[in-house]
């Protein structure tokens, strides 16, 4: 009950409460002159005392040698740059006058750390479907299967230095950026798919083109002359390998810029009469109707592609975030199980040491933790259910196709009985 005592005892104890493991070291003075010592930071070695600098060598090796990494209160270790940052933001909060906070210092290091990793994995995804893709792929589902693997990727580099992003507030923002990164890619290999098929269609068009501005199918006959070339032209724009996801839509477009031609055409066909005519009129309007058709079922084809696209990617981030929460699980559980073995030896400690009523006062500590421990081994499925909340964004797409598709179902039924 000593006053001077307990302030005596009082950094004993918290070293013995709060460090399992301890090892002291003993520092001369690093120089016995006074300037030197107001001016440390800018002394060099040799100014300095042999045996301090003995006495540092001695303590770094040790460090090097025996000691463990930095580990937070939720397991999560500290090293690197992530160390330089936490030590600053603490010693800062000691220079301003603050209290200082281990908490505040890490909340601080996981918003830098968050943004770099988000950073970090939209650059990684960025790069490898630069990389991978070679534009216009032949098929929507080629794009999209590299999309998934540099995604996989992606966030997998996400997980391994993001930290305490409890809310999932980093991870949504990097789903939305991967999203809109995927969307300018889909947007690119369509460009160069349409570039790359008109400058196709314009080649393989030229005898049909020379031929109508020179007159050569408007006499008798002509109209068979020039369904025949057309065929022709669509064979071998057929042909032509890896067009891309735009080839139908703009043969489509073109076909479309012939109707008015073919219909001169037949009409000023002397060879025909009006009842073939009438038939030939027909027979064109229910191709291009098959045509258009055709490109409906592709379009449709292309964003259930999508959807399943959006699916992966749903379930990817739930399975990586759903295996990093149960490693933190499992490292919380490990610490707090050493924690628990710390303090019981700290109070076993104080019996013998003829403390009682300081170790009697542990029991409270004691048995909150073994609560804490208790609830995060009984409680497996909360985790689960919290790597399920990143779902919100993305059902908000999935949504969006689902009613684009259902509008081609409409497009397609409408088409079809006309």
């Amino acid at each position: 009950n000593n006053p001077k005592a307990r302030i005596s005892n009082l950094p004993r104890e918290c070293i013995r409460h709060f460090f399992p493991k301890r090892k002291c070291f003993v520092f001369d003075r690093p120089t016995h002159d006074k300037d030197l010592l107001a001016n440390i930071e800018n002394v060099s070695d040799d100014q300095l005392d042999p045996k301090f600098l003995e006495q540092a060598n001695n303590f770094c090796s040790y460090i090097f040698t025996n000691a463990k990494t930095k580990t937070l209160r939720d397991g999560i270790t500290v090293v690197g740059k992530r160390l330089g940052i936490l030590v600053v933001a603490y010693v800062d909060a000691i220079n301003t006058g603050d209290v200082p906070c281990l908490e505040n210092a890490v909340a601080t290091l996981a918003q830098l750390e968050n943004s770099a990793a988000v950073q970090k994995a939209a650059d990684l995804y960025s790069e490898q479907m630069a990389q991978r893709l070679s534009l216009p792929t032949d098929t929507l589902l080629e794009l999209l299967e590299v999309h998934a693997d540099c995604e996989c990727e992606a966030i997998a580099v996400f997980m391994e230095r993001s930290f305490k992003d409890d809310t999932q507030e980093f991870q949504k923002m990097l789903v939305e950026i991967i999203k809109n990164k995927k969307e300018g890619f889909v947007l690119q290999n369509e460009e160069a798919s349409a570039k790359y098929c008109q400058e196709k269609l314009d080649q393989l068009s030229k005898t049909l083109m020379k031929g109508i501005s020179a007159g050569m199918f408007s006499v008798p006959g002509g109209h068979e002359l020039y369904r025949r070339a057309k065929t022709k032209l669509e064979m071998e724009y057929c042909q032509v390998p890896r067009k891309g996801v735009k080839a139908d839509k703009v043969l489509q477009r073109f076909l479309q810029a012939q109707v008015a031609i073919e219909k001169s055409i037949l009409q000023a066909d002397k060879a025909l009469t009006d009842g073939q005519k009438a038939i030939a009129e027909e027979r064109a309007r229910k191709e291009a109707a098959e045509k258009a058709q055709e490109l409906l079922k592709q379009e449709l084809q292309e964003q259930e592609q999508q959807v399943a696209a959006q699916q992966r990617s749903f379930q990817e981030n739930i399975d990586q975030l759903t295996e990093k929460l149960e490693k933190e699980r499992a490292n919380i559980l490990r610490e707090q199980d050493k924690m628990l073995e710390h303090k019981l030896k700290v109070q076993e400690a104080l019996l013998k040491e003829g403390f009682k009523k300081k170790s009697q006062e542990m029991n409270a500590e004691i048995q909150h933790l073994r609560n804490m421990i208790a609830r995060n081994q009984d409680t497996e499925t909360s985790w689960i259910t919290t790597a399920l909340h990143i779902g919100n964004s993305l059902n908000v797409h999935l949504y969006k196709l689902v009613l684009y598709i259902l509008h081609v179902h409409v497009l397609e039924s409408y088409v079809a009985s006309n």
